[in-house]
């Protein structure tokens, strides 16, 4: 599979002032796969340690931060002398042995040369609760799931995204319904590197949503294996109410929906545990849309999306049949699917911190707004081909966005400050905030 991450991956090794670097992402998004490929290409050797399974080396940082010690236990384990620049170290499940997570600051201090890099299926929640984390001395690469693009190119439709990338708008939309295929078949598989395995190998669609179920159940177990005992069941709680919170119409998270007089401070811990293991976004409410968005921000409303759109659908209980075959999956659930895929799209293409914004009567509201460019840029999602956006015109008229996108099954239009993206091209938002004619 090709991973955007990978580009990010060949940046960090050219860098002059190189760090340690720290992968984070939800369990198995394709870290290990990601740091093995890249280290299979782009070195001459790879010396690969995974601590939860290297237990003789459950102290291996305890003593001291020795480099040329530890390098030595390297070797010895994995059979590969390390050489500068030449061999790609990689410390998987590094938040499993003490101290790990420290030791690289000393790599970076005092052996700067050796190229490493280190990852963690709950990464996140260690970084936060450890004191002695190396601020400053790393650097970080996040991964998520497949997006669509790497979708279709893990399905061999290469020639398709091709086309989105020319902007060939002519040609996307002769290719439509091949689009909207994919599309649909994206919003039931998702993006879990061996969801799509599965099914580029097998085509089951079946087989699909028992390993999708398998990944949920192991989300599961990680609640009461590495969670706080007394906060397990919250986190349970919340985790269980996101698709009936996605399914209203309004996607506010409401504490009272996951249990009977709910509040913040009962559930705020379980929310954090859960963001912090990468298995949700939380995106907030801002109440005006000027710079900085952060400063606007609405403690008290936000929405909350899971990790994946094909685990989504897994836990909402939704068919092959009702999302691949005619036009069923635009019913009741449409605005929730369609939300957590551009969502989903926007972590993935942009990783730029995205919000949402409703008026104070909460008679309109925009699904998204980002920060990039100098500019804030409203969102619309709409799940089928309406162009109708009341709400959009209320913030325009409101806010005067030098640019608002509106994403649909609609084709691409470019109006004065208005542009329709189709959903299959929503990836190419970047492309809108380019110097004028590179789009």
């Amino acid at each position: 599979m090709k991973r955007l991450a990978y580009e990010g991956l060949l940046k960090w090794k050219s860098k002059q002032n190189r760090k340690p670097l720290l992968i984070k992402g939800a369990r198995q998004v394709g870290k290990t796969w990601l740091m093995k490929e890249f280290g299979k290409n782009e070195y001459e050797s790879v010396a690969y340690i995974n601590f939860e399974k290297a237990t003789q080396l459950a102290n291996l940082f305890v003593v001291d931060f020795d480099i040329p010690r530890i390098l030595r236990s390297v070797q010895l384990i994995t059979g590969i002398i390390p050489k500068p620049g030449e061999t790609l170290i990689i410390f998987d499940e590094i938040q499993s042995v003490k101290r790990g997570l420290l030791s690289l600051k000393y790599f970076y201090e005092d052996a700067p040369e050796y190229h490493i890099i280190a990852a963690g299926s709950l990464l996140g929640l260690s970084i936060h609760k450890d004191d002695s984390f190396p601020v400053g001395k790393v650097d970080f690469l996040e991964l998520y799931p497949l997006s669509y693009e790497e979708f279709i190119v893990a399905l061999g439709k290469n020639s398709l995204l091709d086309a989105l990338h020319r902007r060939d708008w002519e040609l996307t939309k002769a290719f439509k319904s091949n689009y909207i295929e994919l599309l649909k078949q994206y919003y039931y598989i998702g993006g879990m590197p061996e969801v799509v395995k599965s099914f580029i190998q097998n085509n089951d669609y079946n087989e699909v949503r028992e390993i999708q179920n398998s990944i949920l159940e192991s989300y599961n177990n990680d609640f009461s294996k590495h969670s706080p005992i007394e906060i397990v069941p919250r986190i349970k709680m919340i985790w269980n109410s996101i698709p009936s919170q996605l399914a209203k119409e309004n996607r506010k998270f409401i504490y009272g929906a996951v249990k009977s007089g709910g509040r913040a401070k009962e559930f705020e811990v379980a929310i954090m545990w859960l963001e912090d293991a990468g298995l949700i976004h939380k995106i907030s409410r801002v109440s005006n849309a000027s710079l900085p968005l952060d400063g606007f921000v609405d403690i008290g409303a936000f929405k909350l999306f899971m990790v994946d759109i094909g685990l989504l659908g897994a836990k909402s209980g939704l068919d092959a049949k009702t999302i691949i075959e005619g036009n069923t999956i635009f019913g009741q659930y449409k605005g929730a699917l369609t939300e957590q895929y551009v969502l989903q799209q926007l972590k993935c293409s942009t990783g730029i911190e995205t919000y949402y914004w409703s008026a104070e009567q909460g008679i309109a509201e925009i699904d998204f707004l980002i920060q990039t460019g100098g500019k804030v840029i409203p969102i619309e999602v709409k799940a089928e081909e309406n162009l109708k956006a009341k709400s959009l015109k209320s913030f325009r008229d409101k806010f005067h966005p030098e640019l608002s996108i509106r994403t649909s099954m609609s084709d691409f239009r470019k109006e004065e400050t208005l542009t329709n993206l189709p959903l299959y091209g929503i990836s190419l938002i970047n492309s809108l905030t380019a110097p004028q004619g590179q789009f």
